[in-house]
């Protein structure tokens, strides 16, 4: 049976164009040219994934992924951006999105991401038109198959934490930014532990509302609610025996906190709209951008349940604190990428991996790992280019980028070329005051059109303009 896409974008050639494409492709496709549109066609019929662009005038992609995800949680969202704003994907991605797209897109990225997302074991959809293809973990091989470990001091001391309160029950508190590999952490310390045959549930607390949160976490029976038209499990039976993780777990709100201390305490639970009580087993592993203890300091968490979680807690590190690891995980993707391609892209050029080195990585692991695959994609040698990288990855200052230890005493400079004339001086000039200000909003381009009083078309057609005046 043909997968379902919706195509969401205002922008009527780019429906067209996607559609006819991705119809010759095996897709079966829907379309739809504003956000409210999309969603109505959305609630009427049967998509597997939706495809929208994160700007359509009259609303964002993020409203749409909201009611996309609200109206059936497992649906696959690809979001299209127009500009690669790293700081709009990782808001996306923490949504509930699956991946992002850039644009100008290519055809046969896009592809690529639809066939990984559907093919993604886990996913919804693959497990209902495919449960034959389920695998199992090979017992002893799982960090080696699903994952790179690290030798970067950071990375070690981090696993030998792993390693240590895996095999007990104590809940866990995991800290980090965005990318960092939180849930992939999880997963490893349930892997580790005596439940490691009994199921790991992840659940994203960052985009339900309370009256979601408390079906998503209990369940509820049919009737308890307008829409429930029969009885469901929530993520507490799903997970009983095994791990629960939960990701973004401050943004739960004050009512269903109280409730989940209750059952955290007490081991048993009821379904929304029910009467009867459950015995539950879980291990819960809970995951915050923002410290819990000053959550609850501020009113925003309980502090009773944050106790009860903060039984072992871990800090994440950041990729750019962890730069040896750089290297390896930039040959780790691009296996993986290969394989998911069906390419023999070699390596990469060493000016590549310097790149990498002086690169911040705001995305952490995750916007790595989108950049190798975007550039095997794009390879048509046996080596990566730099001409496959984005705009922040090359033009990326390595003063401001790489930590003391790591600093070189050579450094790159921006210089003249030498037949520019005025034109290109006043050019130097300008590349300076906006290479300043991007440096400090971390390149979020948005934030820096915004300081520089211009719109991003602008900021991003000056960007290319500057090619033709200077060399590094």
């Amino acid at each position: 049976m043909k997968k379902r896409v919706l195509i969401i974008d205002d922008d009527m050639d780019m429906c067209t164009l996607l559609s006819r494409f991705l119809t010759r492709n095996g897709y079966d496709t829907g379309v739809a040219y504003s956000g409210p549109k999309g969603i109505a066609k959305f609630e009427e019929e049967n998509f597997d994934i939706v495809l929208c662009d994160y700007r359509l005038g009259n609303m964002d992609g993020k409203e749409v992924l909201l009611a996309v995800k609200k109206t059936r949680p497992d649906t696959i969202v690809l979001i299209i951006t127009g500009y690669s704003d790293i700081k709009t994907a990782i808001d996306v991605i923490k949504l509930g999105a699956y991946d992002y797209i850039t644009k100008p897109l290519i055809p046969d990225e896009v592809l690529s991401v639809l066939n990984k997302a559907l093919n993604q074991p886990g996913n919804a959809a693959s497990e209902k038109n495919d449960a034959a293809a389920k695998r199992k973990p090979v017992p002893g091989k799982f960090i080696k198959q699903e994952f790179l470990v690290g030798e970067a001091p950071a990375t070690k001391d981090l696993y030998q934490q792993i390693e240590i309160v895996s095999p007990t029950n104590y809940s866990i508190i995991l800290y980090g930014e965005s990318g960092t590999g939180k849930e992939v952490i999880a997963k490893t310390i349930h892997k580790l532990s005596s439940r490691k045959d009994k199921p790991f549930v992840a659940m994203d607390c960052g985009t339900l509302s309370k009256e979601l949160a408390g079906s998503e976490l209990f369940g509820h029976v049919k009737g308890a609610f307008t829409g429930a038209m029969q009885d469901k499990e929530g993520h507490f039976e799903l997970a009983n025996g095994g791990t629960l993780f939960l990701d973004e777990v401050g943004n739960l709100s004050i009512d269903i906190q109280a409730t989940l201390l209750r059952v955290i305490q007490e081991r048993k639970f009821k379904r929304v709209g029910g009467n009867k009580e459950m015995d539950v087993d879980v291990r819960i592993i809970v995951a915050s951008n923002e410290n819990l203890q000053d959550a609850y300091q501020k009113g925003k968490f309980r502090e009773d349940l944050y106790h009860r979680f903060n039984e072992f807690s871990i800090n994440l590190p950041p990729l750019r604190n962890r730069r040896q690891d750089i290297p390896p995980f930039a040959d780790f993707f691009l296996q993986k990428t290969n394989e998911e391609l069906a390419k023999d892209v070699s390596g990469f050029e060493e000016e590549v991996i310097r790149m990498f080195m002086n690169y911040s990585w705001p995305g952490n692991l995750r916007e790595f790992r989108n950049v190798v695959r975007r550039a095997v994609l794009l390879t048509q040698g046996d080596l990566i280019t730099p001409k496959t990288l984005p705009w922040e990855i090359t033009n990326t200052n390595p003063l401001t980028a790489i930590p003391e230890p790591f600093k070189k005493e050579e450094t790159t400079t921006t210089t003249l070329k030498k037949d520019i004339g005025l034109k290109g001086a006043a050019s130097k000039a300008e590349y300076e005051a906006i290479m300043n200000v991007l440096k400090e909003v971390k390149f979020n381009k948005k934030k820096a059109a915004e300081v520089l009083n211009i719109d991003r078309k602008t900021l991003y057609n000056k960007l290319k303009s500057y090619e033709e005046f200077f060399e590094q």
